[in-house]
């Protein structure tokens, strides 16, 4: 460490999660050389549990109040759990406050090489220029300062190398893009989905999803074991730390730096200029510098504002990179308390004991079907929602009766699909990110304060999103319907963004379209808290695409000598 203090990179990027692991990869293969800060520690194969069974394991994975009592918001989420404990923060040590009455669950913080990628739900959909352009369309807030077309080259450049599952189905508000064959869908899911559309004209397609349905690279097709949010030793999900990151690292170009908690970026005091990072070594607890020419922010969109904030200087007094302000400002994060459940009549389907059988990766997805072209705005909000979908052939373990009917009724198998909404969230100043000035995390790091709550347009989507979710089982034949539609308090963590929006204007966004600080030109920041607005498609995706473009203009502008 004492040598890796001393030495200077061409780049330095921190965070190795979705957008970090491509910048590391595609700088380091452009032959620059890079330094990669991860706060948390190396992946490995030998990490990854997913064949392993509950009865190998301590409590069992039985035991909720053991691993509340070191991570209380973490495990608020099942995908942590027994077997991932040990990926995600201690939210003793790595605290964060809220205001009173606006309570927030920020959860997957992840503190391994690969960051969110590791338990990520992998659903991988394109952005449109319904979204790109949205306030083109129905006025509220701003364009993002690109189009779909600035984009689209990207897309199909990541979607080849991660490896995408999923069906051409020709919807303008969600492009196709570069599949591999879809995974099938099941009996009850075809179902639905013919009589859906038959009845009410709404699309409904193959999960598009980060599994391998064919090799790709030297990884294994998907084999539907079922808990990939316990790793995957064919590499058959996308994984940042098993793919770009270690491309990167065998480029030899790449320097990994792990348990390195990036305090703030440090400023030439000469000019206005980027110098490199100061951290703290998790292990050591001691406070280490690494230099670069230039300076890329990946850490998760709270992590990269907090750092911007906490970054703090005689010049940049409210924040590096925040003369316009809007810093921390336009918290984004999806609505998803609203959905339903039917059952459907037996389809020859039998039931299979747990890990008995073929469990699918991913399930269904319904597009968005709200203020499209060719049909009036929807007059109760603006923006609009797509739904997440998972079907399941059970046991009938609430089967009424005793012996012999018993038995029968409980082997009848049956056959469900849930579904769950997602809902934009429109960007709003009111709610943000500051600096708590009286919390400190373990390594003397000022927290962030989060302010986040509904507006009158989120609280009328989480009802038709269970309007809908009731409408759409019921033309499908389903029984037993079970609908929900609950206020999102406490909100927790479901693909934030918005927070160092991009935009064209200086004066109202803190990234242009290249997401270079309007500020500092040798200055970056590629993770969603760039997104002018947050969609509801999934964004990992364009996160990745959006990286890779944004590294294509670093390389460009270092060939100038312009950063």
């Amino acid at each position: 460490m004492a040598e890796q203090k001393k030495q200077s990179y061409d780049v330095l990027v921190v965070g190795s999660g979705a957008s970090g692991g491509w910048a590391c990869k595609r700088l380091a293969e452009a032959g620059l050389k890079v330094a990669l800060l991860e706060a948390g520690r190396p992946q490995s194969d030998k990490n990854f549990a997913e064949h392993k069974p509950p009865f190998e394991l301590k409590y069992r994975n039985q035991a909720p109040e053991i691993l509340r009592k070191t991570r209380p918001i973490q495990s608020k989420f099942d995908i942590c759990n027994e077997y991932t404990q040990d990926w995600f923060v201690n939210d003793l040590e790595e605290p964060y406050t809220t205001p009173a009455g606006q309570p927030f669950d920020w959860m997957g913080r992840v503190r391994m090489t690969g960051g969110r990628t590791n338990v990520w739900g992998r659903v991988s959909l394109r952005f449109s220029d319904w979204d790109f352009k949205a306030a083109s369309h129905d006025g509220y807030g701003e364009d993002w300062p690109l189009s779909y077309k600035d984009v689209e080259p990207y897309y199909d450049l990541v979607e080849k190398y991660v490896g995408i599952t999923g069906s051409a189905e020709g919807l303008e508000h969600l492009p196709d893009g570069q599949f591999q064959p879809p995974v099938p869908l099941n009996c009850q899911e075809t179902l639905f989905r013919n009589r859906v559309k038959e009845k009410l004209g709404r699309a409904i397609i193959p999960t598009r999803s980060a599994n391998l349905t064919k090799p790709l690279n030297g990884r294994g097709p998907c084999h539907f074991c079922g808990p990939c949010e316990r790793g995957c030793m064919t590499h058959s999900y996308f994984n940042s730390a098993f793919t770009a990151v270690a491309d990167a690292l065998a480029s030899g170009n790449c320097t990994l730096i792990s348990n390195a908690m990036v305090y703030k970026v440090l400023m030439d005091p000469d000019n206005n200029r980027a110098r490199g990072v100061l951290y703290i070594d998790r292990n050591a607890r001691q406070t280490r510098e690494v230099h670069a020419r230039v300076v890329i922010l990946c850490a998760q969109s709270q992590e990269s504002v907090r750092i911007l904030l906490n970054s703090a200087t005689p010049q940049h007094s409210n924040g590096l990179a925040n003369s316009s302000g809007v810093l921390g400002h336009y918290l984004t994060a999806h609505v998803r308390s609203a959905g339903g459940s039917g059952e459907f009549p037996s389809i020859r389907s039998k039931p299979t004991p747990e890990g008995g059988g073929p469990h699918k990766p991913l399930g269904i997805y319904i597009a968005r079907f709200r203020n499209l072209q060719n049909a009036p705005p929807y007059k109760k909000f603006l923006r609009g929602f797509g739904y997440e979908g998972e079907s399941a052939t059970e046991f009938t373990w609430d089967a009424p009766g005793f012996g012999a009917a018993y038995k029968k009724a409980l082997l009848e198998p049956r056959n469900t699909i849930d579904i769950t909404g997602f809902g934009e969230v429109l960007p709003r100043w009111e709610n943000f990110v500051e600096l708590d000035s009286n919390v400190k995390d373990i390594y003397g790091i000022p927290v962030l304060r989060i302010h986040m709550s509904d507006g009158e347009n989120e609280r009328a989507m989480i009802q038709d999103m269970c309007d809908s979710a009731g409408e759409m089982l019921e033309a499908a034949g389903a029984k037993n319907i079970r609908t929900y539609g609950n206020p999102s308090a406490p909100r927790w963590a479901l693909h934030e963004a918005g927070m160092a929006r991009m935009g064209s204007d200086p004066k109202k966004s803190v990234l242009n379209q290249f997401q270079q600080t309007h500020d500092i030109k040798n200055l970056f920041v590629m993770d969603a808290s760039g997104f002018t607005s947050n969609p509801c498609q999934n964004p990992t995706l364009t996160i990745m695409s959006l990286a890779v473009r944004s590294c294509d203009y670093v390389l460009s502008e270092l060939k100038r000598n312009a950063l």
